[in-house]
């Protein structure tokens, strides 16, 4: 169908004039549209203006010490490092990554392994795996949050993972830290650095990961505990390694 013609009044035969059926504007109108049409382009303008100067700037990477440097001794907790392979360190992009693995002799505890990742530029955390043992045949059995508390911290949310490769069983802490801010959401983590790379021109972050094995017959709140008593020991020794 053809679309309608505007609407006009019809022609008086006596008159040659068009009479016009739109209602006629309130006084004023027509200024207050203008007025919030040029605020709109005004608050767009600065908001461009803003990104592009924000983009313009290099981002800041605070001084800090290496991951290498973490110390090997944590109390009983003797650690020597894993290495990751290659292809694996390829798909992870830009930036420092240590995997070691510490036991307790004194106290014949199952071991522990500490995975500490530190990106200083965009690239952001791409969807990570929760054990770091891709292709190795592990497999979720429960996947969910649990609050961790460290003395002096505020307390904060970790994401919690039971991993199993047959009869073998594995649990799995790690959360995300970004100036200041730890946070078990992958999604939550990336929009906060969208936002820090504008207003604080920062863009490094952090993830930390803890695992152990479950001992045959051993409930997973018990190997719970024993990986927040170690994280204990990890906490207050991060700031030197991923900055605030």
């Amino acid at each position: 169908m053809c679309p309608h013609p505007p609407v006009r009044a019809g022609r008086d035969s006596r008159s040659a004039n068009w009479i016009s059926l739109r209602p006629a504007r309130a006084p004023g109108v027509c200024v207050i549209a203008r007025n919030a049409h040029v605020a709109t382009v005004a608050v767009l303008l600065a908001g461009t203006a803003f990104l592009l100067q924000a983009r313009a700037r290099s981002p800041i990477v605070p001084s800090r010490t290496s991951l290498a440097s973490f110390p090997v001794q944590l109390d009983n907790w003797v650690g020597n490092d894993v290495p990751i392979p290659d292809e694996i360190l390829k798909t992870m992009g830009p930036g420092e990554f240590v995997q070691r693995q510490y036991a307790n002799d004194q106290t014949e505890q199952p071991e522990i392994t500490l995975y500490l990742a530190y990106r200083p530029g965009r690239s952001f955390f791409p969807h990570l795996p929760p054990i770091g043992l891709t292709g190795s045949g592990w497999t979720t059995l429960e996947s969910r949050t649990t609050t961790l508390q460290f003395q002096g911290a505020t307390a904060f949310v970790a994401n919690r993972y039971l991993m199993a490769c047959g009869a073998d069983r594995q649990l799995v802490l790690f959360w995300y830290w970004a100036h200041g801010r730890r946070l078990a959401s992958e999604d939550l983590i990336n929009r906060y650095l969208v936002f820090d790379s504008l207003l604080l021109h920062r863009t490094d972050h952090a993830l930390i990961r803890l695992n152990t094995p479950l001992r045959p017959g051993e409930d997973a709140q018990k190997a719970e505990e024993r990986l927040l008593s170690f994280a204990g020991l990890v906490n207050p020794r991060l700031d030197r390694y991923v900055p605030r």
